[in-house]
Protein backbone atom coordinates (compact mmCIF):
# COMPACT_ATOMS: atom_id res chain seq x y z
CA UNK A 1 0.00 0.00 0.00
CA UNK A 2 1.09 3.40 -0.89
CA UNK A 3 -1.02 4.95 1.71
CA UNK A 4 -0.62 8.93 2.69
CA UNK A 5 -1.19 9.72 6.26
CA UNK A 6 -2.02 13.34 7.19
CA UNK A 7 -4.16 15.42 9.84
CA UNK A 8 -6.92 17.93 10.18
CA UNK A 9 -5.87 21.73 11.20
CA UNK A 10 -8.99 21.11 13.29
CA UNK A 11 -6.89 19.17 16.13
CA UNK A 12 -4.94 22.44 16.68
CA UNK A 13 -7.33 25.69 15.98
CA UNK A 14 -11.34 25.96 15.14
CA UNK A 15 -12.22 28.18 13.04
CA UNK A 16 -9.47 27.66 10.62
CA UNK A 17 -8.04 30.46 8.90
CA UNK A 18 -5.48 32.30 7.13
CA UNK A 19 -4.00 33.70 10.36
CA UNK A 20 -3.43 30.36 11.22
CA UNK A 21 -1.65 29.22 8.30
CA UNK A 22 1.86 28.83 10.06
CA UNK A 23 0.54 25.75 11.39
CA UNK A 24 1.26 24.22 8.05
CA UNK A 25 5.17 24.07 9.40
CA UNK A 26 4.57 21.70 12.15
CA UNK A 27 2.37 19.72 10.49
CA UNK A 28 5.38 19.13 7.78
CA UNK A 29 8.18 18.62 10.76
CA UNK A 30 5.98 16.03 12.19
CA UNK A 31 6.18 14.13 9.44
CA UNK A 32 2.84 14.08 7.79
CA UNK A 33 2.07 13.82 4.02
CA UNK A 34 -1.15 15.15 3.88
CA UNK A 35 -2.97 18.59 5.30
CA UNK A 36 -6.55 18.49 5.97
CA UNK A 37 -8.50 21.90 5.55
CA UNK A 38 -11.76 22.57 7.36
CA UNK A 39 -13.53 25.18 5.59
CA UNK A 40 -16.08 26.46 7.67
CA UNK A 41 -17.13 29.56 6.10
CA UNK A 42 -15.55 30.48 2.81
CA UNK A 43 -14.24 33.82 3.71
CA UNK A 44 -12.29 31.95 6.50
CA UNK A 45 -9.52 30.97 3.96
CA UNK A 46 -8.16 32.85 0.99
CA UNK A 47 -7.28 29.85 -1.66
CA UNK A 48 -4.09 32.02 -2.66
CA UNK A 49 -2.74 32.59 1.15
CA UNK A 50 -2.98 28.60 1.41
CA UNK A 51 -1.57 27.80 -1.79
CA UNK A 52 1.47 30.15 -0.99
CA UNK A 53 1.75 28.64 2.74
CA UNK A 54 1.70 25.43 1.18
CA UNK A 55 4.37 25.92 -1.42
CA UNK A 56 7.49 24.26 -0.54
CA UNK A 57 6.07 21.92 2.06
CA UNK A 58 5.38 19.18 -0.38
CA UNK A 59 1.80 18.48 1.75
CA UNK A 60 -0.56 16.74 -0.02
CA UNK A 61 -4.06 19.33 0.32
CA UNK A 62 -7.34 17.95 1.24
CA UNK A 63 -10.52 20.31 1.70
CA UNK A 64 -13.28 19.57 4.33
CA UNK A 65 -16.47 20.39 3.85
CA UNK A 66 -18.67 21.37 6.67
CA UNK A 67 -22.46 20.56 6.39
CA UNK A 68 -24.32 22.91 8.79
CA UNK A 69 -28.44 23.40 9.21
CA UNK A 70 -28.25 26.08 6.35
CA UNK A 71 -26.47 23.50 3.64
CA UNK A 72 -29.01 20.90 3.32
CA UNK A 73 -29.67 18.81 0.39
CA UNK A 74 -32.39 17.08 1.48
CA UNK A 75 -34.30 19.82 2.94
CA UNK A 76 -37.72 20.95 2.60
CA UNK A 77 -36.74 24.61 1.62
CA UNK A 78 -35.53 24.68 -1.79
CA UNK A 79 -33.62 27.76 -0.52
CA UNK A 80 -31.13 25.48 2.14
CA UNK A 81 -30.66 23.04 -0.83
CA UNK A 82 -29.74 25.78 -3.08
CA UNK A 83 -27.26 27.11 -0.40
CA UNK A 84 -25.39 23.87 0.48
CA UNK A 85 -25.05 23.65 -3.72
CA UNK A 86 -23.80 27.43 -3.42
CA UNK A 87 -21.05 26.72 -0.66
CA UNK A 88 -19.96 23.44 -2.69
CA UNK A 89 -19.25 25.09 -5.78
CA UNK A 90 -17.19 27.89 -4.03
CA UNK A 91 -15.10 25.19 -2.09
CA UNK A 92 -14.71 23.20 -5.14
CA UNK A 93 -13.51 26.55 -6.57
CA UNK A 94 -11.02 27.11 -3.31
CA UNK A 95 -9.97 23.40 -4.01
CA UNK A 96 -8.85 23.72 -7.54
CA UNK A 97 -6.99 26.94 -6.24
CA UNK A 98 -4.77 25.14 -3.61
CA UNK A 99 -4.51 21.95 -5.43
CA UNK A 100 -6.74 19.76 -3.64
CA UNK A 101 -8.53 16.87 -5.92
CA UNK A 102 -10.81 16.00 -3.13
CA UNK A 103 -13.46 18.20 -1.00
CA UNK A 104 -14.53 15.59 2.04
CA UNK A 105 -17.84 15.30 4.31
CA UNK A 106 -21.48 14.36 4.80
CA UNK A 107 -22.62 16.83 1.61
CA UNK A 108 -25.89 14.67 1.39
CA UNK A 109 -27.92 16.56 4.55
CA UNK A 110 -26.90 18.67 7.38
CA UNK A 111 -25.19 17.32 10.31
CA UNK A 112 -27.13 17.16 13.06
CA UNK A 113 -30.01 16.61 11.62
CA UNK A 114 -31.66 13.24 12.76
CA UNK A 115 -35.52 12.42 13.12
CA UNK A 116 -37.98 10.08 12.66
CA UNK A 117 -39.53 10.03 9.94
CA UNK A 118 -42.03 8.32 7.64
CA UNK A 119 -40.74 5.98 4.71
CA UNK A 120 -42.03 8.30 1.97
CA UNK A 121 -40.51 10.95 3.56
CA UNK A 122 -37.28 9.53 3.58
CA UNK A 123 -37.62 8.05 0.07
CA UNK A 124 -38.25 12.25 -0.68
CA UNK A 125 -35.53 12.98 1.59
CA UNK A 126 -32.70 10.34 -0.57
CA UNK A 127 -33.77 10.96 -3.73
CA UNK A 128 -33.03 14.90 -3.25
CA UNK A 129 -30.03 13.53 -2.18
CA UNK A 130 -29.39 11.82 -5.15
CA UNK A 131 -30.19 15.01 -7.33
CA UNK A 132 -28.29 17.27 -5.34
CA UNK A 133 -25.11 15.20 -5.40
CA UNK A 134 -25.32 14.72 -9.21
CA UNK A 135 -25.50 18.40 -9.40
CA UNK A 136 -22.66 18.66 -7.34
CA UNK A 137 -20.80 15.89 -8.51
CA UNK A 138 -21.23 17.22 -12.33
CA UNK A 139 -19.72 20.70 -10.71
CA UNK A 140 -16.76 18.38 -9.44
CA UNK A 141 -16.19 16.57 -12.63
CA UNK A 142 -15.75 20.23 -13.73
CA UNK A 143 -13.36 21.46 -11.34
CA UNK A 144 -11.19 17.90 -12.01
CA UNK A 145 -12.20 17.40 -7.83
CA UNK A 146 -13.88 14.22 -6.53
CA UNK A 147 -16.65 13.73 -4.03
CA UNK A 148 -16.31 11.97 -0.80
CA UNK A 149 -19.44 11.63 1.06
CA UNK A 150 -19.30 9.88 4.31
CA UNK A 151 -21.86 8.13 6.55
CA UNK A 152 -22.09 9.70 10.20
CA UNK A 153 -23.01 8.00 13.30
CA UNK A 154 -26.96 7.82 14.22
CA UNK A 155 -26.11 10.79 16.95
CA UNK A 156 -25.46 13.26 13.79
CA UNK A 157 -27.43 11.81 11.17
CA UNK A 158 -30.42 9.96 10.12
CA UNK A 159 -29.77 9.42 6.81
CA UNK A 160 -26.11 7.63 6.15
CA UNK A 161 -24.55 5.66 9.00
CA UNK A 162 -23.22 2.91 7.73
CA UNK A 163 -20.78 2.11 4.85
CA UNK A 164 -23.81 -0.36 3.16
CA UNK A 165 -25.52 2.44 3.18
CA UNK A 166 -23.25 5.31 1.55
CA UNK A 167 -22.26 2.87 -0.80
CA UNK A 168 -26.30 2.34 -1.78
CA UNK A 169 -25.87 6.38 -2.02
CA UNK A 170 -22.97 6.74 -4.23
CA UNK A 171 -24.14 3.89 -6.70
CA UNK A 172 -27.51 5.77 -7.08
CA UNK A 173 -25.38 9.13 -7.55
CA UNK A 174 -24.01 6.96 -10.21
CA UNK A 175 -20.78 9.31 -11.00
CA UNK A 176 -17.17 8.60 -11.13
CA UNK A 177 -16.54 11.97 -9.33
CA UNK A 178 -18.47 11.06 -5.97
CA UNK A 179 -17.25 8.20 -4.09
CA UNK A 180 -17.02 7.64 0.02
CA UNK A 181 -14.89 8.18 2.48
CA UNK A 182 -14.75 5.79 5.92
CA UNK A 183 -14.11 7.32 9.69
CA UNK A 184 -13.25 5.06 12.00
CA UNK A 185 -14.65 7.08 15.04
CA UNK A 186 -18.06 6.49 13.27
CA UNK A 187 -17.65 2.94 12.14
CA UNK A 188 -16.83 2.42 15.91
CA UNK A 189 -19.92 3.25 16.66
CA UNK A 190 -22.17 1.77 13.24
CA UNK A 191 -20.46 -1.09 12.07
CA UNK A 192 -20.61 -4.26 13.03
CA UNK A 193 -17.56 -5.13 11.41
CA UNK A 194 -14.63 -2.70 10.47
CA UNK A 195 -13.27 -4.65 8.15
CA UNK A 196 -16.44 -5.70 6.10
CA UNK A 197 -17.29 -2.09 6.52
CA UNK A 198 -14.10 -1.46 4.20
CA UNK A 199 -14.87 -4.58 2.00
CA UNK A 200 -18.41 -3.20 1.86
CA UNK A 201 -17.09 0.01 0.16
CA UNK A 202 -14.42 -1.30 -1.94
CA UNK A 203 -13.13 0.83 -4.82
CA UNK A 204 -15.55 3.64 -4.05
CA UNK A 205 -13.38 4.35 -0.95
CA UNK A 206 -11.42 7.27 -1.78
CA UNK A 207 -10.81 9.07 1.78
CA UNK A 208 -10.44 7.96 5.07
CA UNK A 209 -10.65 9.15 8.83
CA UNK A 210 -8.73 7.82 11.87
CA UNK A 211 -9.11 8.19 15.42
CA UNK A 212 -10.16 6.70 18.14
CA UNK A 213 -13.38 5.66 19.65
CA UNK A 214 -13.01 8.80 22.04
CA UNK A 215 -11.71 10.69 19.02
CA UNK A 216 -8.59 10.47 20.37
CA UNK A 217 -5.22 8.97 18.99
CA UNK A 218 -5.71 5.99 17.30
CA UNK A 219 -4.05 2.67 19.00
CA UNK A 220 -5.20 4.17 22.41
CA UNK A 221 -8.72 2.58 22.63
CA UNK A 222 -10.50 0.20 21.30
CA UNK A 223 -10.89 0.69 17.19
CA UNK A 224 -10.42 -2.34 15.39
CA UNK A 225 -7.05 -1.18 13.69
CA UNK A 226 -6.26 -4.86 12.44
CA UNK A 227 -9.31 -5.39 10.93
CA UNK A 228 -9.05 -1.65 9.21
CA UNK A 229 -5.59 -2.07 7.52
CA UNK A 230 -6.70 -6.22 6.29
CA UNK A 231 -9.52 -4.43 4.95
CA UNK A 232 -7.66 -1.41 3.24
CA UNK A 233 -4.94 -3.95 1.96
CA UNK A 234 -7.43 -6.19 0.40
CA UNK A 235 -9.13 -3.68 -1.86
CA UNK A 236 -5.57 -1.69 -2.64
CA UNK A 237 -6.51 1.46 -0.87
CA UNK A 238 -3.93 4.06 -2.24
CA UNK A 239 -5.33 7.16 -0.58
CA UNK A 240 -5.02 9.53 2.10
CA UNK A 241 -5.85 8.31 6.22
CA UNK A 242 -6.18 11.15 8.02
CA UNK A 243 -5.84 11.72 11.76
CA UNK A 244 -9.20 13.80 12.57
CA UNK A 245 -9.58 15.34 16.36
CA UNK A 246 -10.84 18.18 18.45
CA UNK A 247 -9.54 20.35 21.01
CA UNK A 248 -11.74 21.44 24.28
CA UNK A 249 -10.48 24.85 23.87
CA UNK A 250 -11.53 25.70 20.63
CA UNK A 251 -15.07 26.04 22.59
CA UNK A 252 -18.03 26.18 19.69
CA UNK A 253 -16.52 22.82 18.07
CA UNK A 254 -15.88 20.83 21.00
CA UNK A 255 -19.69 21.37 22.35
CA UNK A 256 -20.53 20.52 18.62
CA UNK A 257 -18.19 17.54 18.70
CA UNK A 258 -19.13 16.90 22.84
CA UNK A 259 -15.29 17.15 23.53
CA UNK A 260 -15.75 17.85 26.91
CA UNK A 261 -11.48 17.00 28.47
CA UNK A 262 -8.57 16.42 26.86
CA UNK A 263 -8.20 13.64 24.63
CA UNK A 264 -4.25 13.47 25.07
CA UNK A 265 -1.66 15.60 27.66
CA UNK A 266 -1.22 18.31 24.68
CA UNK A 267 -2.66 18.12 21.28
CA UNK A 268 0.75 17.66 20.09
CA UNK A 269 1.13 14.49 21.51
CA UNK A 270 -2.54 13.07 20.05
CA UNK A 271 -0.65 14.45 16.92
CA UNK A 272 2.81 12.59 17.10
CA UNK A 273 1.10 9.47 19.02
CA UNK A 274 -1.22 9.08 15.89
CA UNK A 275 1.21 9.18 13.44
CA UNK A 276 3.37 6.92 15.21
CA UNK A 277 0.53 4.48 15.56
CA UNK A 278 -0.49 4.52 11.95
CA UNK A 279 3.16 5.20 10.32
CA UNK A 280 3.63 1.45 11.94
CA UNK A 281 -0.09 -0.04 11.16
CA UNK A 282 0.21 1.27 7.36
CA UNK A 283 3.50 1.42 6.08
Amino acid sequence: MSIKIGINAWVWEAPFTDAKLGLLEKIKAMGFETAEFPLEQMSFLSAKKVSAALKGTGLTPVTCGVFGPDRDLTSDDPKLRKSCLDYVRGALKFSEGIGSKLIIGPMYAACGKRRHVPAEQRKIEWNRAVSGLQKAGKMAADYGVTIALEPLNRFETDLINTSEQCARLVDDVGMKSVGMMLDTFHMNIEEKCIYGAVKTAGKRLVHVHACENDRGAAGSGNVDWKGLAKGLKEIGYNGNVVIESFTPECTALAAATCIWHPLAPTQDDLAKDALKFLTKLLK
